[in-house]
C-alpha cells in the first residue's frame, strides 16, 4: 500500500476510533483510540493512542480495518 493512500485512509481517525493493521507477513496490530500523528520531519507515519506511538511500514500493511463512529 501506498504511504500516500495510507494516509489518506487513516485521515478521519479522530482518537475516538480503533484500527486494526494486518501486515503481509501475518501479524497484526490494533491500535485503539487511534489518532494520525501530522507529518514530522522524517516523513514517517506515526499513529498515537495517547499512551504510545506507532511506526507504521505502509509497504507491509495488507490490509486494515477501521471501527465505524460510535453512536452519541
Amino acid at each position: 500500500m501506498q504511504v500516500d493512500a495510507l494516509r489518506a485512509a487513516l485521515a478521519r481517525l479522530d482518537g475516538h476510533r480503533a484500527v486494526r493493521f494486518v501486515f503481509t507477513a501475518g501479524q497484526a496490530l490494533v491500535v485503539e483510540k487511534a489518532l494520525v500523528i501530522p507529518v514530522e520531519e522524517d516523513g514517517l507515519l506515526k499513529l498515537t493512542d495517547g499512551d504510545r506511538e506507532v511506526i507504521i511500514d505502509a509497504d507491509a500493511v495488507a490490509w486494515l480495518e477501521i471501527d465505524l463512529p460510535k453512536a452519541p
